[in-house]
């Protein structure tokens, strides 16, 4: 065999082994969660840092809350789109200051699958929600109420605002304690990960 040969087999022997350790690299690192799993997680940073996913995510709840006229609703009745559970109050001066950014949230997302649900825990209901939506410009959320505070407490909610994410399937996917800036990049990327999942 000639050297030029034999060259030629030396190299393709080194890349041969070069193919085998990257494919033993991606299959260890997909096996223990650290690499191609990964890829599926939604992005979470700036805005949107103090966003905790749920591991693993959990049925949501189809216990029921009122909307406007108080109608008997549940999340059931969004099912297929992805829904954004906002836990607020009028006399919630961090509520206050995010829900102008949920309303165009609302109407910049919801023609593709979001569902921003303002669930409201005022005692009086939609006499305190309404006149609350028309002094701060609020027109693309709907109404809805906890009277009892029974549903919040039901998916463990203990602080307002809360913010919880609902995927496309029914499922609990993460949580936000606390305003956010709802208006940030971050928090639109990382709600069109979610949006991005086909409907089942």
């Amino acid at each position: 065999m000639s050297k030029r040969l034999w060259a030629v087999v030396a190299v393709l022997v080194v890349l041969a082994g070069a193919v085998i350790a990257i494919a033993t690299y991606v299959i260890r690192d997909s096996a223990d969660g650290t690499g191609a799993e990964n890829l599926t997680d939604p992005p979470i940073s700036g805005a949107m840092a103090q966003f905790i996913l749920s591991k693993p995510p959990r049925p949501a709840p189809v216990a029921e809350f009122q909307d406007a006229d108080n109608n008997s609703v549940s999340l059931l009745d969004f099912g297929g789109k992805v829904v954004l559970l906002n836990v607020w109050a009028t006399w919630c001066a961090p509520c206050v200051e995010e829900m102008p950014a949920l309303d165009r949230l609302q109407a910049e997302l919801g023609g593709e699958g979001l569902v921003v649900v303002a669930l409201s825990i005022d005692l009086e209901g939609a006499k305190a929600v309404r006149p609350f939506y028309e002094k701060h410009g609020i027109k693309h959320l709907g109404i809805y109420i906890d009277f009892t505070n029974s549903f919040s407490q039901l998916i463990g909610v203990d602080r307002v605002p809360s913010n919880l994410l609902i995927s496309r399937d029914g499922l609990f996917v993460g949580k936000l304690i606390g305003n956010a800036d709802w208006d940030s990049p971050e928090a639109r990327a990382l709600l069109r990960h979610y949006l991005a999942q086909p409907a089942p």
